[in-house]
């Protein structure tokens, strides 16, 4: 069974979705989404597993305070969270935004991630949709409280044909966005996801790239799923992860959007229970983490810098 919980950090409120018994999946959703965007994986996920999927701070139902809201902000969070749950390592499920998060918190926080599955995720390449950028240029703070007016989200079907004009495929990635837009009609909200935008996306495109540390992930088992139909973040980055991580999973689905995880469901659960099963958690020690950032991408080993002058 699923519950909505809440709890206090920092003099802040975080909601989130838990349920099941067993290893532990955190799920991380994506930009303007909610842990809602888990709700049709979470039952089948919940079978096998401790669930865990929050609201981020500044997203849903957790608080919306004015600070940091880098993905390194967002990693320290849910890091705290599960300190404060009792759960010491988990296998991070990641979602757009939310992989990046999940990256940063398999790089921040190795000792704690014994897998990671990224979906549709992000900081895997430039390329983002005009959507995205082009709410990250400067002075769009001030178009986005017009387009999130009552008035304007009551007229859903005209809401629908504008973004079925933008490429967005119609279902799950057309709901989901529009759900996004509905939630920034209020100031705290709408100022915590342009902090967010802003701190990962540009008018040009992504900012933030995880590529020069995916040599790090040969350490931890990685599965990266995309769907072929993705407007938002083209499913080439995906694949090119998929050969820049060695031993990584790979599942491409066809004909899902932005959103596999809602278009379908049932193939993602079976894609993350067969990884988990088939995989051993991760637990790299120290003396392995320095070599690997020794070798450096190209896997051949450097002499560690010494301080001082040569004697």
């Amino acid at each position: 069974m699923i519950e909505s919980r809440e709890i206090t950090l920092h003099g802040h409120r975080v909601s989130y979705l838990t349920g099941g018994e067993g290893p532990v999946l955190v799920l991380v959703h994506g930009i303007a989404g909610t842990s809602g965007a888990w709700r049709d994986v979470l039952p089948g996920l919940a079978e096998r597993f401790t669930v865990l999927a929050p609201d981020l701070v500044g997203h849903g139902q957790s608080a919306k305070p004015r600070g940091d809201y880098s993905l390194g902000a967002y990693a320290s969070g849910i890091r705290d969270l599960m300190v404060a749950l009792g759960h010491g390592e988990a296998t991070f499920v990641g979602h757009s935004l939310g992989g990046g998060v999940a990256m940063q918190l398999a790089y921040q926080f190795p000792e704690r991630c014994e897998r990671l599955v990224l979906v549709s995720s992000g900081g895997l390449g430039r390329e983002v949709h005009l959507l995205l950028r082009s709410a990250a240029l400067p002075g769009s703070e001030y178009v986005l409280p017009a387009l999130a007016a009552p008035a304007v989200l009551r007229t859903g079907a005209a809401i629908g044909s504008f973004l079925g004009r933008l490429g967005l495929k119609p279902g799950p990635d057309l709901a989901e966005f529009a759900r996004g837009y509905g939630s920034l009609g209020d100031v705290e909200t709408r100022q915590a996801f342009m902090q967010t935008l802003r701190a990962v996306i540009e008018p040009g495109g992504q900012r933030v790239s995880a590529r020069d540390r995916l040599y790090l992930a040969a350490e931890v088992p990685t599965l990266i799923v995309c769907g072929t139909r993705d407007r938002i973040i083209p499913a080439r980055h995906a694949r090119r992860a998929h050969a820049e991580v060695p031993g990584s999973y790979f599942l491409e689905i066809p004909d899902a959007g932005h959103f596999p995880q809602l278009d379908r469901p049932r193939e993602v659960v079976e894609a993350i229970v067969k990884f988990v099963d088939s995989t051993e958690p991760a637990h790299p020690g120290p003396d392995r983490l320095r070599t690997r950032l020794l070798e450096g991408p190209g896997g051949r080993a450097r002499p560690a810098a010494t301080s001082g002058a040569p004697g």
